[in-house]
């Protein structure tokens, strides 16, 4: 790592997160585009190559292959060497991975990383099924004997109209959890409330009303205990990242420069139960090569697509013991003021999840907050952010596990 060139954050940008009838991925690519290169006080002409992210155009739109030229034919930014990237749920995370990489390594100075997402459509039913391709499916009906949930309804092999069966299986993990952890409904149901607390104060987030616990609970069951205020939601938008070699960021005067201390995806593997997961894997590579500890760690954006992940995903982030999550999450350590505030942004539950852009949007939210811009839902003092972000199911394990770690630079 030493002869490598160490990487800074320089700019991002992102659309606010929502359903839009009218708009397009091109659309939404442009804007978050051009607003990380306004951030970074960069041209289009000056981004040196460019890494896009997107999971389900082609099954949404038809549109496959050159995804990003596509989206990004309008923006002055082609001509340069262009990857499409696709890797579920973490397919931005990968493409800001590879970014990173490309920038590292010394052939570039300065690289764009693009993540843009159009879930929304007429016909329900095709969003779900393409959501529920990201796992196996030689192997679904396995997974489906693994699951525990006992609901035979249409919607599980195939994704019904009112929810993908991804939320089946973390409903069969909470379950799970529950046993270990003597977490409850009603614990749930807070984590779900923090998420829309935060999300009121963020203008990019799909939701912005406030919750409250009995309404959680309350709320359309999904699969139990899950209910729907406990689910992401279906959504659009686009994020974007300009990533630069420190010494090009410092003679370009960057302020306020973030630098990427680690940047590890894995994948997936087949498992045993007493086997590491992919996310433990990846959390302990991460924090070797940051050469931080998880009670470094101020501010995190972990991948929540139903609220128990984000506990799991603490425990296995190392910020508290295995079945904690719940007195984690009861000693207000995850809430502003606490020692590691978690989500700020709201979340996949409120912010939203347009899936190929998910995990630079994790991004941007940890590099506002080390500049210190995120106003109201401001962690005050953070100096280090993490970024969790998983994609997909491998029998056990997500197919793909990233975890991302940033400092402020002085």
């Amino acid at each position: 790592m030493s002869n490598r060139e160490r990487v800074t954050v320089a700019g991002v940008g992102m659309t606010r997160f929502g359903k839009y009838s009218e708009r397009g991925v091109r659309s939404l690519a442009e804007e978050a585009v051009g607003d990380a290169l306004k951030d970074a006080g960069v041209a289009p002409k000056d981004v040196e190559a460019v890494f896009f992210s997107n999971a389900i155009a082609g099954l949404i739109t038809g549109q496959e292959m050159i995804r990003g030229q596509v989206a990004l034919r309008n923006t002055g930014i082609l001509g340069v060497p262009l990857f499409n990237v696709e890797n579920a749920c973490a397919s931005a995370s990968s493409a800001f991975h590879l970014a990173w990489m490309a920038t590292q390594s010394g052939l570039y100075d300065v690289t764009l990383a693009v993540g843009a997402e159009k879930m929304t459509h007429p016909d329900k039913a095709l969003t779900f099924r393409a959501i529920g391709t990201a796992v196996d499916l030689e192997q679904l009906r396995e997974l489906k004997a693994r699951m525990e949930s006992g609901d035979k309804k249409p919607g599980i092999e195939s994704g019904g109209e009112k929810k993908s069966f991804f939320m089946d299986i973390y409903a069969a993990s909470t379950r799970e959890y529950m046993k270990i952890s003597g977490a409850t409904a009603e614990t749930f149901a807070d984590i779900a409330v923090k998420s829309h607390a935060f999300g009121a104060l963020n203008p990019k987030a799909q939701f912005h009303e406030r919750v409250t616990r009995e309404q959680v609970l309350a709320a359309r069951e999904v699969s139990p205990p899950l209910t729907v205020l406990m689910c992401s939601p279906i959504g659009d938008g686009a994020a974007a990242a300009v990533l630069m070699s420190e010494k090009y960021a410092r003679r370009m005067g960057i302020p306020t420069p973030v630098e990427v201390r680690a940047s590890v995806i894995f994948s997936g593997r087949d498992r045993t139960a007493d086997e590491p997961t992919a996310l433990e894997r990846v959390t302990k590579r991460a924090y070797e090569i940051a050469g931080v500890a998880p009670s470094d760690v101020d501010v995190l954006e972990v991948h929540d697509a139903a609220a128990p992940a984000e506990l799991i995903a603490c425990e296995e982030l190392g910020l508290c013991g295995r079945g904690e999550g719940p007195e984690f999450l009861a000693r207000g350590t995850m809430e502003l003021g606490g020692a590691h505030v978690v989500n700020p942004s709201g979340g996949l539950l409120s912010k939203g999840h347009p899936i190929g852009a998910t995990g630079i949007a994790q991004i941007v939210e940890i590099v506002d907050q080390l500049r210190g811009r995120c106003g109201e839902r401001q962690a005050e003092g953070a100096r280090v952010g993490l970024t969790e972000n998983g994609g997909g199911f491998l029998g056990r394990d997500a197919a793909a596990m990233s975890v991302h770690i940033f400092s402020r630079q002085t």
